[in-house]
């Protein structure tokens, strides 16, 4: 493969791998896939049940997003931190607190007995959670060769894109079959796995306490603020008229002030928390860029298929869990078939298609109507499946592939993190144009279902005319009222086909900007690139 180096101080800094890796070492690494396939379903697992955590807990509904919220809050402050965690007590140290941490904290969620417990429980859960996911990229691209990279790279870009996706169909299953509980209880067994796993067999790296001398507090401090408000006012922030809120409007305040306090320290601290010298390198910036976009097509289209067929078609968790499973079956078989093309194709050309093929699947859905089941969705699900696992592995070897070992810790970090943000800044968008194209939609259409238009008024009197035979109703009432919901599901389902719209122009403009990419050095991860 002909290869342009892209950064001044990538090749020499790879020490020579051997081609051959140890059994442990696998062992290892499998355990910590599997630790990281835990944390990231266990966003999504919970989303589809939130309906049964609430009767559980008898919280408000206002209270019940923060079920969710606390998590995502949480972990998006660690994720980042880990980098500097993981060099300081080194990875097997941090991946066993986390992944004990993890596996006590979902003991506990599943012991609570009111919301506020449930809250601090899931925050727990999230913090400590978060810092499996950026350790099993570093070690992915620290202890194997580039020949390896095939293998290596479809399997973690299955297990951050599959996680999600799957989440609602298994929490779905869950919480009918069982109960809510069995949401947390299910780590448990494969957490302690998990957990004596890493402890006995990673031996990755070793640690340098001499950091904590030099720990960063301030910049911890003003990285939590500005992190964690920024994910609340992003999630907060659709449903209640962003800045006319007070405690989005506050949170906004802190987390610019946080913003600012990071950034000084992440110049002139002598050890940044997070140290962001890796987008000097422009594979990463541009992998990150990426990666920031796929967040907003893996979480955006994990949420609106779910949306669109519990408000349009009525499905509860469990039915729209078996009607969405599809997606995941498509990553699952397009992972090992994107290993072997990282190996023989550009990878420019590679995500490429994946970014055409991720926009035909939206524009599919433009066409929406009330009537779309599963076998209208299979065409779109299928897309997105394929097309995520195609943009996901050589997004991952472009932005990692070409960074020296020390560097990998922080950057990996910084990578996982901005796949989040994509999530959450995709979602607030979303949420903010489905509200405001639902109210624009609505006042137009009715417009043409008034008093002067003679369409209406026949469907009106159609329709009256069916309730009147119908005993015990007043029939004209009856047919205002559902009048009326016809045009607010038209009126949603036309907000639907807008934001569909807007992701089919995203990912097609991301396909044309691949052209402008520099060819990555060794990113296809043959053999080469040393």
């Amino acid at each position: 493969m002909a290869t342009a180096t892209v950064t001044a101080g990538s090749p020499p800094a790879r020490p020579a791998t051997p081609d051959t890796i140890s059994t442990r070492r696998v062992i290892a690494f499998l355990a910590m896939v599997f630790g990281m396939f835990m944390a990231i379903l266990d966003i999504q697992i919970v989303s589809a049940s939130l309906a049964e955590i609430q009767a559980g807990l008898s919280a408000s509904s206002d209270e019940i997003p923060w079920v969710q919220t606390a998590y995502l809050i949480a972990e998006v402050v660690m994720i980042p931190l880990s980098g500097f965690l993981s060099r300081m007590l080194s990875t097997r140290v941090l991946f066993t607190i986390s992944a004990a941490g993890f596996t006590a904290a979902s003991a506990l969620a599943a012991t609570a007995t009111n919301i506020d417990q449930m809250i601090v429980y899931r925050a727990v859960q999230g913090f400590i959670g978060g810092g499996m996911i950026p350790s099993v990229f570093a070690a992915a691209f620290t202890i194997f060769p580039p020949s390896r990279r095939a293998m290596v790279s479809p399997m973690i870009g299955l297990v951050a894109t599959l996680a999600p996706t799957i989440g609602p169909t298994v929490g779905g299953y869950i919480s009918h079959a069982m109960s809510w509980h069995w949401l947390f209880l299910i780590n448990v067994v494969p957490g302690i796995l998990v957990t004596a796993a890493a402890w006995s067999l990673i031996d990755f790296d070793k640690p340098n306490l001499k950091l904590f001398s030099k720990f960063d507090w301030w910049g911890l401090a003003g990285m939590a603020a500005f992190l964690g408000c920024m994910e609340y006012v992003l999630e907060e922030g659709p449903n209640n008229d962003w800045l006319q809120d007070q405690a989005v409007f506050i949170c906004a305040t802190i987390m610019t002030v946080g913003a600012v306090l990071f950034f000084w320290r992440a110049f002139t601290a002598e050890e940044p928390i997070v140290d962001l010298k890796a987008f000097t390198n422009v594979n990463f910036a541009f992998g990150s860029l990426f990666s920031f976009v796929v967040g907003i097509g893996l979480y955006g289209l994990t949420y609106l298929y779910p949306v669109f067929l519990g408000r349009i078609r009525g499905y509860d968790s469990l039915m729209i869990g078996e009607a969405l499973f599809v997606s995941g079956l498509a990553m699952f078989f397009t992972a090992p078939i994107s290993g072997i093309l990282s190996n023989k194709m550009d990878p420019r050309l590679m995500m490429m298609v994946g970014f055409f093929g991720f926009a035909t699947g939206t524009w599919w859905m433009t066409h929406l109507t009330a009537d779309w089941d599963f076998y209208e969705l299979l065409i779109p699900q299928i897309l997105r499946g394929c097309s995520m696992m195609l943009c996901m592995v050589p997004i991952n070897n472009i932005a990692l592939g070409t960074l020296p070992p020390e560097r990998l810790k922080n950057a990996s970090g910084l990578f996982n993190l901005t796949r989040n943000l994509g999530g959450a800044v995709g979602l607030a968008v979303i949420n903010t144009v489905l509200i405001d194209r639902n109210a624009f939609h609505y006042a137009r259409l009715s417009e043409h279902v008034q008093w002067g238009s003679a369409a209406a008024q026949e469907k009106l009197q159609n329709m009256t005319l069916n309730f009147e035979q119908t005993a015990g109703l007043d029939a004209s009432k009856a047919a205002i009222s559902k009048l009326s919901g016809m045009v607010q599901q038209q009126a949603s389902l036309l907000s639907f086909m807008d934001v569909f719209f807007m992701l089919t122009v995203l990912f097609a403009t991301l396909g044309l900007f691949t052209l402008f990419i520099r060819k990555p050095a060794a990113a296809g991860g043959g053999g080469g690139g040393h």
